[in-house]
């Protein structure tokens, strides 16, 4: 059987580029496991963890790149021996590598899949190398990161709010949506206080 495994790492990226490259292998829409989790572990990724538990021996899995199944050297080793141990064999689609359970036999096989696993973990390495470098550029011209505060009017009003609200009848949440400060920020605000 055909099944397809489709990942990206945030909510407002697309897969429909996998999507559609997964089903022009002909792997039937019911048998996509798809996700939006991060590759940089394993752990946490349950379509992945489905993917794996529903395949059998015999079964081909599609993936259209190997950093889109995992980041690192070691989860990546440690899912493809989750397939091999079940007999499932791996097609890597733009990379146009097959892997199987005899990867282990064939010395170039593995050379090559070891050298892929490295690439993907190497280039999110540089990544997060090119996040944390920007942050700090940012951080040195005196730029803010992280999400902007509520104006002080509105924390004021919100707090004020809270105080009187015996008076005024007003639940938390009716602050809330009165003010827009966020509830953790009410509380935080009054307990500083």
């Amino acid at each position: 059987m055909k099944l397809g495994y489709a990942r990206v790492s945030t909510v407002g990226q697309d897969l429909e580029t996998q999507k559609e490259k997964l089903l022009k292998q002909g792997i039937a829409e019911d048998y996509l496991y798809i996700e939006k989790k991060t590759g940089t572990t394993t752990r946490n990724r349950e379509a992945l963890k489905d993917l794996i538990k529903n395949s059998r021996e015999g079964d081909i899995v599609y993936i259209t790149k190997i950093d889109r199944l995992a980041r690192s050297i070691i989860d990546l080793n440690n899912v493809m021996n989750e397939f091999f141990e079940k007999g499932v064999t791996v097609v890597f689609i733009d990379n146009n590598m097959t892997f199987s359970a005899d990867a282990e036999s064939n010395p170039m096989q593995k050379l090559l899949f070891n050298v892929l696993g490295a690439f993907a973990e190497f280039e999110r390495d540089m990544i997060v190398n090119r996040t944390t470098e920007g942050k700090i550029r940012a951080q040195q011209a005196g730029k803010k990161l992280g999400r902007k505060g509520q104006p002080e009017e509105n924390i004021k009003q919100a707090l004020h709010l809270m105080n009187n609200r015996d008076s005024n009848n007003l639940s938390v949440s009716d602050i809330v949506k009165a003010t827009g400060v966020p509830k953790a920020t009410i509380y935080k605000k009054m307990s500083s206080k």
